[in-house]
């Protein structure tokens, strides 16, 4: 048995849950726990029911690797029942997970910090829907506690409008609308402090939506992502800042465009980034010279830090 595996002893890894990402929760955590289980590291996969304190306890866990995407794994959720009962877990803690999963909140902190994000609308109501049209057309819309592109479209009028927001509140009672940003998009993974290289995205649909995340080979990920090494550099330094602004730690990502003159506005933070043969985050690593297996074992010692607000562990 490795140092390693004796240093992190029984590790429960969450997967699956009942969030709209659960399909590809279950797939990242495949990847996940072949890879520990490569490293001799004592994995378990469990997928968490309302019995998830008494599987941890009469299992005799010691930390957690959460995996779980979306509401109720990503939200602090589940970072706050294991802080409860005292359990080392990766990632974020409760505050940082709560406010990146939640794409209103991290847009109100980081423009409140002065960080470029793009313009936005929220809508609760047909009332709220003049507010986004004024933004001007075309919009994007989304809902604004969901991942992986899930509720989002874009309307090019205010009969589109009103139909993406009723089709993205039937996910989220909150829907954002943002201006329709013309420019190239990116991805900047976040581990352990460092912002690895840049992924810059292209895909021929009209967005990079859940068929071009997961499903499509039609995608294209471009690392070196074409920039000159200063501006790369300033824009990892930015969505460093951002990652850190608002609460998150460990490892994560943080996803931006290009507006028509260039300039970067950030759209939102992920706080427990897809494993999958798709995922951008090992990309990221892979082009930083961190083979995935690597990359898992660095994600799981994040579990070994303190949280923001949590107790010392």
């Amino acid at each position: 048995m490795s140092q390693e595996s004796v240093q992190f002893g029984k590790v429960a890894l969450l997967m699956g849950g009942h969030a709209a990402e659960r399909e590809i929760s279950l797939k990242s955590g495949a990847a996940v726990l072949a890879a520990l289980q490569r490293l001799g590291i004592d994995v378990h996969d469990i997928d968490p029911g309302r019995d998830l304190f008494e599987v941890l306890r009469d299992g005799r866990f010691e930390r957690a690797f959460i995996i779980l995407h979306g509401r109720g794994g990503e939200d602090g959720c589940i970072q706050g029942a294991l802080e409860t009962i005292g359990m080392p877990y990766t990632g974020s803690g409760v505050l940082g997970s709560a406010i990146g999963m939640d794409k209103y909140r991290t847009k109100l902190t980081w423009a409140g910090a002065g960080i470029p994000t793009a313009e936005f609308a929220l809508i609760q109501s047909a009332d709220d829907l003049p507010n986004a049209a004024a933004l001007g057309f075309p919009l994007m819309i989304k809902p604004a506690q969901e991942g992986s592109s899930i509720g989002m479209a874009r309307a090019e009028n205010s009969s589109e409008l009103e139909t993406a927001w009723r089709a993205a509140a039937s996910f989220d009672d909150r829907v954002l609308a943002e201006p329709w940003l013309p420019g190239a998009e990116f991805t900047c993974a976040i581990l352990n402090g460092r912002a690895l290289p840049l992924i810059r995205i292209e895909t021929p649909e009209l967005f990079y939506d859940f068929e071009a995340k997961y499903r499509a080979d039609t995608t294209r990920y471009v690392c070196p992502c074409g920039l000159s090494a200063v501006e790369e550099e300033a824009l990892r330094s930015l969505c460093l800042r951002a990652f850190d602004t608002v609460g998150a730690q460990g490892w994560g990502r943080v996803d931006f465009m290009l507006d028509a003159d260039g300039m970067p506005k950030l759209l939102e933070v992920n706080t427990v980034p897809g494993m999958t043969d798709h995922s951008l985050v090992p990309m990221a690593a892979k082009a930083d010279g961190i083979d995935f297996d690597t990359l898992c074992l660095q994600v799981l010692a994040t579990s070994l830090e303190t949280k923001g607000l949590g107790r010392p562990q």
